[in-house]
């Protein structure tokens, strides 16, 4: 238990209100050019995909045996960004951690926008996305059904309910936020705020309804962090190629979504930050926490690396030894090593105070981390697929623009999303922030 305080000992109620609306507020040129920007990118990936969608899978540069190329890196990817909304949102919630107030709105809207990258990624795979509604169970006259058994199918149902949960999660934590918005704006804007407010007047019945489902919503949430990213990682170890069939995918792919999810929420929150003057709001404790998440993350995923490389030397088993070797001094060695520096050398900085206080440092750490992570399921997932038994039926896979777009075009997309989001709603939790202030002011802050 520590007695510290994560915000300026003279913030008020009011200047939480005027920091948080402010953003709200018409935007700039910079924002419009921006928002262009991303738009662009995902006018470029929906380009790329018509392509694909009118020549065929063809384009892409997938085949046998690299049947998943990096559109199922991608889904993982973005899955994997995901969790560190529920994180932050519902388990630091259970664990009463108080320096979430600031932070977890943000994270809850990375969570659903990175979803909903996530869940275009196996449609596009598919080729044909118009008979993508063949993935789901439903009654029909032609005799279709899923396989119950293959973990592919086992994600729609993860990832679906992942999504449908996150969003409730998200939009219910915006109640009281909605309703302040609904009072402070007139015309058609202050009534679809008040559509999302659901009635909210701040009575005490209704506080007692909104803590009882809030806490609901992060207890049904918190086992999905775990099993959601564990029945992606069921996608490779349920099958027997070497370097996939291992007991500590679960694990160890969920320690790698939070590490990836909280080294994207600095991405994105030292920018915004510094954007919206959140200064007061947003202190270098909050950093320091995530920065420290991040870090633990960190050494579970190089321990999990660790442990693979020992697991194949003492099976003594040629395959997965071979598997390894490849991984690491095959065709896709440097993507190997530069995986190594960004998920386990470069984090460890973040020992050094100095480090972790940085937010220069910290931003750099976290979009290495990204491309880190980006590059561990890439490894993973191809290197597996490139050199399995039999050497007769080794090959080579390299991206071709097709794919590249699609991608370039669901980070705009992500971007795209939290750029309308930041000026359609507050990017703090008001109702939580006043909260804790007040708590700060009555007894101080325990940890």
């Amino acid at each position: 238990m520590t007695n510290e305080t994560y915000f300026a000992p003279e913030l008020t109620a009011d200047q939480v209100n005027r920091d948080v609306l402010d953003p709200l507020r018409k935007p700039g040129i910079i924002y419009y050019v921006m928002l262009l920007f991303f738009l662009g990118l995902v006018a470029w990936g929906g380009y790329c995909l018509y392509l694909q969608i009118t020549r065929g899978l063809g384009v892409a540069g997938m085949n046998n045996p690299v049947a998943w190329g990096i559109y199922l890196t991608n889904f993982v990817f973005w899955v994997g960004i995901a969790h560190s909304g529920t994180l932050i949102s519902a388990i630091l919630f259970l664990f009463r951690s108080k320096w979430r107030t600031s932070v977890n709105r943000i994270a809850e809207a990375m969570t659903v926008f990175a979803v909903s990258m996530a869940g275009l990624f196996p449609l596009i795979h598919v080729g044909r996305i118009w008979f993508a509604y063949w993935l789901f169970p439903y009654p029909n006259a032609r005799m279709l059904w899923v396989n119950f058994r293959s973990p592919l199918n086992w994600d729609v149902f993860a990832v679906s309910t992942y999504m449908t949960v996150s969003a409730l999660f998200f939009l219910v934590g915006m109640i009281p936020d909605m309703a302040v918005l609904r009072d402070r704006f007139k015309g058609i804007r202050g009534k679809i705020y008040g559509i999302f407010a659901l009635g909210w007047r701040g009575t005490h019945r209704q506080w007692h309804h909104y803590e009882t489902a809030y806490l609901l919503f992060a207890a049904l949430a918190t086992p999905l962090v775990i099993s959601v990213h564990s029945i992606v990682s069921w996608d490779f170890a349920m099958a027997v190629l070497p370097g996939w069939h291992s007991t500590i995918f679960a694990p160890y792919f969920v320690s790698g979504a939070i590490f990836s999810g909280c080294a994207m929420v600095i991405t994105i929150l030292i920018p915004l930050r510094k954007i919206f003057h959140l200064e007061n709001l947003i202190s270098i404790r909050h950093f320091t926490r995530l920065a420290q998440i991040m870090l633990l993350t960190s050494l579970i995923v190089s321990y999990s690396y660790a442990t693979e490389f020992f697991i194949a030397w003492y099976s003594e088993n040629i395959f997965e030894q071979t598997a390894f070797y490849n991984r690491a001094f095959g065709v896709y060695g440097p993507y190997f090593f530069l995986m190594l520096f960004c998920n386990s050398i470069l984090p460890l900085s973040i020992f050094i105070k100095k480090v972790r206080t940085n937010l220069k440092a910290l931003f750099v750490i976290a979009i290495f981390v990204n491309i880190g992570m980006w590059l561990e399921r890439f490894v993973i997932i191809i290197s597996s697929l490139a050199k399995d038994f039999d050497p007769y039926n080794w090959g080579a896979y390299s991206p071709t623009y097709i794919e590249w777009g699609v991608f370039l075009g669901s980070i705009g997309g992500f971007f795209f999303l939290f750029f309308l989001f930041t000026k359609l709603a507050p990017v703090v939790a008001i109702s939580e922030v006043k909260g804790q202030i007040h708590h700060d002011v009555e007894g101080g802050s325990h940890e």
